[in-house]
């Protein structure tokens, strides 16, 4: 894998955010908040689980306090600046990415697990995999509970960004 990998899955994962974000704001406030039995209980708590854990690795990848509590905390219970603070996050992965050199990529990382507070180290191609892949992973959650809603969930898929990049 290369830096330019990541730097096309850090704009793909931007440009399928906004998909999701424009899809969930066509619902009212209670449809989003809606308990649909899942992981973080609703679309609101999971899109603030995604940017939770997006704000937890990239403060790793910075050497920087995250201030994160825990991994269901919701950090803005109104969905306009939960999106706002989305497109933010999503440009500081952009930047953090295109600033990424095989030299970097080449090495680990050192973070403490939230968890249990282990110590761990990781090569960074498997860090940033899984960066992309959390965010994947939740976004189909997303996409699921919102085909129980009466908006049509976005198609995602990284084949469709591709063409539309291209």
């Amino acid at each position: 894998m290369t830096p330019d990998y990541f730097r096309t899955l850090a704009r793909y994962n931007a440009w399928a955010n906004r998909r999701l974000y424009d899809a969930c704001a066509k619902l009212p406030d209670g449809e989003r908040k809606r308990d649909r039995r899942s992981f973080f209980r609703s679309i609101h708590n999971t899109l603030n689980h995604l940017l939770v854990g997006d704000r937890i690795w990239l403060a790793r990848l910075e050497g920087k306090d995250h201030g994160i509590k825990s991994l269901d905390q919701v950090l803005y219970d109104d969905f306009g600046r939960l999106r706002q603070a989305r497109e933010a996050e999503d440009e500081r992965i952009t930047l953090w990415m295109d600033g990424l050199d095989e030299r970097r990529l080449a090495g680990t990382l050192r973070y403490r697990s939230m968890s249990d507070g282990r110590s761990s180290e990781t090569a960074l191609p498997f860090v940033l995999g899984h960066v992309f892949n959390h965010q994947t992973h939740h976004r189909g959650q997303v996409h699921g509970m919102l085909s129980q809603t009466e908006v049509a969930p976005p198609p995602l898929d990284l084949l469709y960004y591709v063409r539309d990049a291209g």
